[in-house]
């Protein structure tokens, strides 16, 4: 029933009223008593909270409902209300027809697998614990405005404001609740101008995913001003990606890179997916760092940023990770220390240019049974009689280069991903992984 990053799914089919009202009774059966609980600017977010809640309460738990706000700032809500356990219905990146469930420990780490396959075998065996009417839970209301006060004061305290005041930042929201970066930023002394910064869950002006493609209105605005640079958030604000002063969009890999550069020092590891390009790996070598590889999706570089040595955590979907601050990725805290970064290390265009990088290659096939597409490349690959790596999907390395065919977590595709230090040979291993998968469909 989970995915790596929860429940996500079109609303009507995946994600129903029904759905919600099972997870929030299975929740406070398995002991979460107190939860808090938001939601992204998506209207069935609003029935679906309503459901969730009700669950919740049904079987004698108690809801303080946050409303409107970023995903980050639900998850770093958890410890300081005292609750056991965070709720977000969102779908952060995903289309406005879809919808979902995130789960969130005190620590502001996602729920792990143990946690997650809890509430799913309660679901499922429909194992829940209605209370009599006169125990029923509360539901309470906690202003949205004082959870982004103090998400706002804990980025301040985290970031290094020196040189900011002589900064200037576009922030395109993309019509999710991001808003809390040009608030941060304005605080910290830069000169902020925003983009889309209604709250609408038709997400009318951009796609919710902050991509190349999707942010040509940032790219040109960022181009033709005297701005340093370009930020942008999904529609929940648990990923941040950049534009440089030129109105470049900064390769996510790249980003990476030099926040974990920046981040580590001699003998820690940062934490990153199996598909993360080898520029990681070259720029924390310059730092006396290392690469630690974990399996695709955030929840995974969380569970693996709490071991001692891991400062840093992040992924190429725009996924970061400070677990001195949160274990939750935090779209304003990431973009709050790239201004820092670019504040005292100067233009981040070349920063960014200045970063040896490799040609990597990614697509996806879409696909109608993830896992039996996956079993048929297993199966091809093993005839080959190649070695592989099956802790996400299938990796093979070779001298020159690497491979990865892996399913998504979210969506009903197949995720390709090929990289090499020569562009020719990167084309080559691409064109072999997808034609392995295209074979594994017929």
């Amino acid at each position: 029933m989970f995915g790596t990053s929860g429940i996500r799914g079109t609303v009507g089919s995946e994600v129903t009223a029904d759905r919600a009202l099972s997870v929030g009774r299975a929740l406070a059966s398995d002991g979460y008593d107190r939860l808090v609980v938001g939601r992204d600017a998506r209207e069935s977010g609003r029935f679906l909270t309503d459901a969730l809640t009700a669950g919740i309460r049904e079987c004698g738990g108690d809801v303080i409902n946050i409303g409107v706000a970023s995903t980050p700032t639900v998850a770093r809500s958890v410890a300081p209300l005292e609750a056991d356990a965070g709720v977000v219905i969102t779908a952060s990146h995903n289309p406005p027809e879809d919808n979902g469930i995130k789960l969130w420990q005190p620590s502001g780490q996602a729920f792990d697998e143990e946690r997650r396959n809890a509430i799913s075998e309660r679901v499922r065996e429909e194992r829940v614990s209605l209370v009599p009417w006169n125990e029923i839970g509360e539901r309470t209301r906690h202003d949205a405005e004082r959870a982004r006060r103090r998400h706002r004061a804990a980025i301040r305290e985290s970031v290094t404001a020196a040189g900011l005041e002589e900064l200037s930042v576009i922030v395109d929201v993309g019509n999710g609740t991001g808003g809390i970066t040009a608030d941060v930023l304005y605080e910290l002394g830069c000169s902020v101008r925003t983009l889309n910064g209604q709250p609408d869950g038709r997400f009318p002006a951009r796609p919710s995913e902050p991509n190349e493609e999707t942010l040509e209105t940032l790219e040109r605005t960022v181009g033709a001003t005297d701005a340093d640079l370009g930020i942008a958030h999904d529609g929940d604000a648990d990923r941040m990606v950049a534009v440089d002063e030129r109105g470049e969009f900064v390769p996510k890999d790249v980003l990476l890179a030099l926040l974990a550069r920046e981040t580590a020092s001699d003998g820690d590891r940062v934490a990153a997916p199996l598909n993360t390009s080898l520029a990681l790996d070259d720029a924390l070598e310059t730092v006396g760092a290392s690469v630690t590889r974990t399996p695709v999706g955030d929840v995974y570089v969380a569970e693996r940023a709490t071991e001692a040595d891991v400062v840093f955590g992040g992924e190429p979907s725009g996924a970061w990770i400070w677990p001195n601050e949160t274990l939750c990725p935090d779209g304003p805290l990431a973009a709050c220390k790239l201004a820092s970064l670019v504040a005292r290390r100067g233009s981040l265009g070349e920063l960014a240019t200045a970063l040896e990088t490799y040609p990597i290659r990614r697509d996806s096939v879409r696909v109608d049974d993830r896992e039996v597409v996956m079993a048929a490349v297993e199966a091809a690959v093993r005839e080959r009689g190649e070695a592989f790596d099956a802790m996400d999907g299938v990796r093979i390395d070779r001298d020159d280069g690497w491979m990865l065919i892996r399913p998504s977590g979210t969506e009903p595709l197949v995720r390709m991903t090929a990289e090499s230090r020569d562009p020719a040979r990167a084309d080559a291993l691409f064109e072999e992984a997808k034609e392995i998968v295209l074979e594994s469909t017929r």
